[in-house]
């Protein structure tokens, strides 16, 4: 949610930031803005896209060698160009942009009017630029230690970067409870500062992400990285693994498509190096480090948000069958606020694509401060969940740009496969033949998943005939359940059709009333011990007029005689299933929303990482 990019250095800032913001377009976002330094500080920002705003800017002056973009997610304030970012202080002499909320600003700004401040927006960002100019006018502070007090008063989460008119060489960024990441340039005293890596890749390799609580002041070309408490931090330097080439369509009409079609390679990816098939040994740091508290754990809690809560409830059947675990799996936001019973011996497993999502990282630290273990299965390398997390594994399915997450869910399936798989090992829960087994037929799914991604043309034809439906079922069992549940998501996230996933055996209990001749029913019907039974849901949707299109594995003729529709996809062992039977989904969802005109990579109200509450 929200996105900031910001530049100081020699090079003119605003084609830089406006790229950034464009890098930055995925993460959803109602209005855009930037502001430059050059001798004065100059303001634009429009509602809208970026687009928008830089068709507004052309004619003005957008000279300068210091500056700083955002794109708006709307929280306080409805998107209008008075609420987009960057807002200025009461004198107009500071500029801030801000990502989070901050929950006690209407406290604040009751304050701050009592001493005669005016505002000119509804937002909470703005409360702090005024702030900041308050404290440091009646308190005789620099900049910097003016941001420092300021924020010392804030309740809530925040990344911000700040600009003064009196301090034309300066710029300070701070980050609590949202992500910020410093890009450090080439030439002496060049540095860069983005919600993400993204807009930073084509700039530089050498990357800060600053922690919690953590201040970055850029003066005299030099930075400095303090706590809030004014203690110097001496930071970590990552090297950053993005390229150019993965932050590009490569040909493709979206960002969504082209990440369908990598995922034979992110899965790939994402176990590679990590086992030997062959002789059943695994290569996982988290599980050779803390093998003897994962002997020993009693419980696994997996938490996480739409579809990693979805990529979580295949692994809850995972953890069952291969470790003998007993399993939960909570939504982190509900999670967080509840006083759950949690135990030394517990295992948390937090899993997120971004490693910045809001809610789970509140889950992790409430089960941290529980005395819990607690492991990540993220996909971005620095970000705040591997941080916080005692072990844990990355899924490596590189950038993943469109909302509707794809590669990302099949790449936590495998990495939560290959943790059940170690676990089961430690645990003796699993003969080491039938490791074996699994990590073979693993090893198979990327080829299993080339010939799925044959069968675009049939959901090209198939999504012509039901991209003007008003509702979807979508009906599952055993590990496909989850993938129900999933593919339903992708429908309603980039086409506006509502649709729901149901076990299928819970049909019967409340969705059957639904069904007509108008309701298109997605069931996953592949080779499984629970295929007969799937079956009869089928006959009970058929019996009252719906229309079934079934996912069905390789060779199987039989059903057609029962359905409208077959999709046949590659059969796999049934605890792998869900990263082949996901497949035909995810195209389904697709190629309707573009039927239907829908921003495919960008749908309405959504962003990619929700870093607020």
């Amino acid at each position: 949610m929200c996105g900031i990019v910001a530049y100081i250095g020699t090079k003119d800032a605003y084609p830089i930031v406006v790229k950034g913001l464009q890098r930055l377009e995925y993460r959803g976002y109602d209005s855009a803005g930037v502001a430059l330094m050059n001798g004065d500080l100059k303001v634009y920002k429009k509602q809208g896209k970026v687009a928008d705003l830089q068709e507004s800017t052309k004619g003005q002056d957008t000279t300068g060698n210091i500056g700083m973009g955002h794109t708006r997610w709307a929280t306080h304030g409805a998107p209008n160009n008075e609420n987009a970012h960057p807002h200025l202080s009461n004198s107009g002499n500071i500029a801030i942009i801000h990502n989070g909320i901050i929950e006690n600003f209407a406290t604040l700004k009751e304050g701050l009017e009592a001493r005669g401040h005016k505002f000119q927006s509804e937002t909470d960002t703005e409360v702090l630029a005024h702030l900041i100019e308050d404290v440091m006018v009646n308190s005789n502070l620099e900049l910097a230690d003016a941001v420092r007090a300021s924020l010392k008063q804030v309740i809530g989460a925040y990344a911000i970067v700040v600009l003064s008119k009196d301090n034309p060489e300066h710029l300070i960024a701070a980050r609590k409870g949202s992500p910020l990441v410093v890009g450090i340039g080439e030439e002496a005293g060049e540095y860069f500062f983005a919600s993400d890596a993204t807009p930073l890749a084509e700039y530089t390799k050498k990357v800060i992400y600053l922690n919690d609580g953590e201040i970055a002041i850029v003066e005299n070309k030099e930075m400095t990285i303090k706590s809030i408490d004014n203690v110097v931090q001496t930071p970590y330097i990552h090297e950053l693994e993005l390229n150019l080439e993965q932050l590009e369509k490569g040909g493709y009409p979206h960002f969504m498509l082209k990440e369908i079609y990598e995922q034979p390679k992110s899965i790939f990816d994402s176990y590679r190096g990590r086992f030997d098939s062959s002789t059943g040994v695994f290569h996982m740091r988290s599980l050779e480090e803390y093998a003897k508290q994962l002997a020993e754990i009693k419980r696994l809690i997996l938490i996480g948000c739409g579809t990693s809560w979805h990529a979580g409830l295949v692994a809850e059947y995972l953890f069952e069958d291969y470790a003998r675990l007993p399993v939960e799996v909570e939504y982190a936001s509900e999670f967080r606020y509840r006083n759950p019973v949690l135990f030394s011996d517990d295992l948390v497993m937090s899993i997120s694509q971004s490693g910045e999502t809001a809610d789970t990282l509140a889950a992790m630290d409430l089960a941290k401060r529980k005395s819990a273990t607690v492991f990540g299965v993220c996909n971005v390398v620095g970000s705040s969940i591997p941080r916080l997390s005692d072990a844990g594994a990355y899924t490596h399915a590189g950038p993943e740009i469109g909302v509707a997450s794809t590669k990302a869910f099949t790449s936590q399936v495998t990495v939560l496969t290959l943790l059940a798989l170690g676990i089961a090992k430690i645990r003796k829960t699993m003969s080491a033949d039938k490791i074996a087994t699994v990590m073979q037929e693993l090893e198979r799914i990327p080829e299993k998943i080339e010939k799925a991604l044959e069968l675009n043309d049939q959901l090209i034809e198939l999504s012509k005939l039901y991209k003007d439906a008003k509702n979807f079922l979508y009906l599952g069992r055993g590990y496909n359940f989850p993938v129900a549940l999933e593919g339903a998501l992708k429908l309603k996230e980039i086409s506006y059709i509502h649709a729901e996933g149901y076990p299928a055996a819970e049909m019967k209990h409340g969705p059957i009333a639904l069904i007509d001749e108008n309701m298109p029913v997605v069931v996953i019907a592949t080779n499984s011990e629970h295929y007969e039974k799937v079956v009869s849901n089928i006959q009970e949707v058929k019996a009252r007029g719906g229309k079934v299109i079934a996912v069905v594995s390789e060779g199987n003729k039989d059903l057609s005689k029962w359905v409208d529709h077959t999709i046949e996809v590659p059969e796999t062992i049934e605890p792998l299933s869900p990263l082949v039977n996901s497949i035909p989904l995810q195209l389904l969802s697709y190629h309707i929303a573009v039927m239907r005109g829908c921003n495919v990579d960008q749908p309405r109200n959504l962003a990619k990482s929700v870093t607020v509450e």
